[in-house]
């Protein structure tokens, strides 16, 4: 009995995030080594949205480029992070459609699958040094938002964006309200999606190096799933009061019974 107890609890190894899992004899200090950032230049996907914002010296082709898309961009601004805030983005940004093109007024459409933002930009910025001259106007091209979804055992799962131009991990996690207690967080489950298909990559939170990981910050389109853990299946608490709790109301269930039946 005693081992069933302490068997369905769930040990602190298990919820702690960036634990230094490897065994340290060096000194006590107050803070850790330094985790360099592993970033990359995130290029352009099919169903992407961007920001597009042109402005010229020339009010007539501004009027123009306004239609769509960049009187939304000023808009933007203010709608603020959250689920909610991404609706602006949809409504008044440009979406990469299957053909990994955006079509700007006057302009027409433009290859953008494949491209940083940087590029991007000087891609647009050729076009329209078509209608004006060289440094009579701005172009400014960025992504629309981090999407991204939670599955499993999170306390708020769901989809989210994030009016930002990167977002680690940790972060989405808490804007799903952290994980709860029976999650697997050394078995975290991170979808992403390529040009040419999503993979799955299975990552450790317990682990500090993973602020060093390309998983660290996430990417358009990410989904997220944490698996529970055992204890779960079996139905016993998560914690040892839990358990006795537990424990002491199905004993005193069984033993009611067999007095009646007595």
């Amino acid at each position: 009995m005693v081992g069933i107890i302490f068997s369905s609890c769930i040990s602190n190894k298990k919820l702690v995030y960036m634990q230094e899992l490897e065994e340290s004899t060096g000194p006590l200090v107050s803070s850790s080594k330094k985790y360099p950032y592993m970033r990359e230049n995130y290029l352009l996907q099919i169903n992407d949205i961007v920001e597009v914002n042109i402005r010229t010296t020339d009010e007539a082709i501004n009027m123009v480029f306004s239609s769509v898309g960049n009187e939304g961009g000023n808009q933007m601004q203010m709608g603020g992070g959250g689920q909610g805030g991404g609706d602006i983005f949809f409504m008044n940004g440009y979406t990469i459609d299957d053909s990994g093109e955006i079509e700007i007024p006057l302009i027409g459409k433009v290859k953008l699958e494949g491209l940083t933002t940087e590029q991007a930009k000087e891609l647009v910025e050729k076009e329209v040094r078509t209608y004006v001259n060289e440094n009579e106007y701005f172009v400014r091209v960025r992504l629309g938002g981090i999407r991204f979804s939670t599955l499993g055992e999170f306390n708020q799962s769901g989809k989210y964006t994030v009016l930002q131009n990167r977002v680690t991990i940790f972060e989405a996690i808490a804007l799903a309200g952290d994980l709860s207690r029976v999650a697997k967080r050394d078995e975290i489950l991170l979808i992403r999606q390529y040009p040419d298909g999503s993979q799955i990559h299975k990552i450790n939170l317990l682990d500090r190096g993973l602020l060093n990981s390309e998983f660290f910050w996430l990417k358009p389109n990410d989904m997220i799933y944490a698996e529970p853990m055992k204890v779960k299946e079996i139905g016993a608490g998560s914690t040892l009061v839990e358990t006795l709790t537990l424990l002491t109301s199905s004993i005193t269930a069984v033993a009611l019974i067999l007095t009646l039946v007595r």
